[in-house]
């Protein structure tokens, strides 16, 4: 296990490294230095708690791609995950709510980090509308699959897999849901909300269209959820998960404000978190987890169903990022121990192999007896 995780390691140590000596630059001090070290190690563990179920699903997606976008994806995408969404997109969202040039959004995040976090977290309404939008479609369209046949919590999964042979029924659930919390905020937040909300829905449904358009087998049945219908085309899938991993990043990024205000602080700290991440999604694919444990998948999809609720409700009510992280923790443990139990029912009902007592023919194979 331990090699799944050395990059991860390395790269950690590098960024502790360059945490030290920003901390010795900003704050000029021993104990200063330490207390931006304990930032970003937090940052990390709390990125990793948040992002447990992405690494999850995809696996779910990867694990149906070709070898060659699996290595680009674990790679490029990597690069895109640490970098584009840690550091690019909040500089991205200042300059376009501050009306400034990039180079004018980098300065500001380095010399007045107060009025950065305040730009920031302005742009919270807008940011959850989109990002719990996209979320909330991932998760109902798993359960909203009438090809779905596996069940882990039976009395509330079939009734939805029901629902599944309704058209756009996982899009009207979503809508329904950002026109009720629009209604606890503000007219003037209410209208951003629900317009990004929308632009979540639209940039879900233009993925999923790209990944068909793409689609190198033509008529091939679909598998379970989104994450597969994506997955046969590479350019699809590798889009998918981008946004994907962008929707939960969002979260952490704006919850990254309540331990510090640095843009580079923070960077180093969710970057350790989406390294981990990385590795835990190789892991999952290689071992082959996800068939060993059947119900991780769909903790997951339990997980991302309760992130995107706690996104949306998150424009009106302040919920601490400890209960969204043990919220989804909670959903994979509990998936993971109800895999091991059902494995070991399955195990203890399979009929006893008799080919060791069967006599042997001239070809080697065993008869009947």
């Amino acid at each position: 296990m331990f090699q799944y995780y050395k990059g991860s390691l390395l790269f950690t140590v590098v960024c502790l490294g360059l945490a030290a000596w920003l901390g010795s630059h900003l704050m000029g001090t021993f104990s200063g230095t330490l207390g931006v070290l304990w930032i970003v190690l937090v940052l990390g563990v709390l990125e990793v708690s948040l992002s447990f179920d992405n690494a999850v699903v995809n696996a779910t997606v990867l694990r149906d791609m070709e070898p060659v976008w699996q290595r680009r994806f674990l790679t490029w995408g990597i690069v895109i995950a640490v970098f584009g969404m840690r550091i690019v997109f909040p500089l991205l969202v200042v300059a376009i709510a501050a009306r400034l040039g990039p180079i004018d959004a980098v300065k500001l995040a380095a010399t007045d980090p107060v009025t950065y976090e305040r730009i920031i977290t302005g742009a919270h309404v807008g940011i959850s509308g989109f990002g719990g939008a996209f979320l909330a479609m991932v998760g109902l369209t798993f359960f909203l699959d009438d090809d779905k046949e596996s069940h882990w919590i039976g009395p509330i999964e079939r009734p939805f897999t029901g629902l599944g042979r309704i058209s756009g029924a996982a899009i009207a659930v979503v809508l329904l849901a950002l026109f009720g919390v629009s209604r606890l905020i503000a007219p003037h937040d209410a209208m951003t909300f629900i317009t990004s909300g929308i632009f979540g829905l639209v940039s879900y449904i233009a993925v999923g269209a790209i990944g068909t358009l793409l689609e190198k087998d033509e008529g091939e049945p679909s598998g379970q959820g989104a994450a597969v219908t994506v997955a046969k085309a590479g350019l699809g899938a590798f889009l998918y998960l981008e946004v994907l991993d962008a929707s939960f990043s969002f979260d952490g990024v704006i919850g990254a404000f309540a331990l510090s205000n640095n843009l580079f602080v923070i960077a180093l700290g969710l970057g350790i978190g989406a390294m981990f991440v990385r590795s835990m999604t190789v892991m999952l694919v290689d071992r082959g987890t996800l068939t060993e444990y059947p119900y991780l998948e769909h903790g997951a999809f339990y997980a991302i169903i309760a992130l995107a609720a706690i996104m949306l409700l998150s424009v009106r009510f302040e919920i601490p990022e400890t209960v969204t992280g043990l919220i989804g923790a909670g959903f994979i443990g509990l998936a993971f121990i109800a895999s091991v139990r059902s494995n070991r029912a399955a195990g203890a009902h399979e009929p006893i192999a008799l080919e060791d007592a069967s006599p042997i023919g001239p070809t080697g194979e065993h008869l009947s007896l």
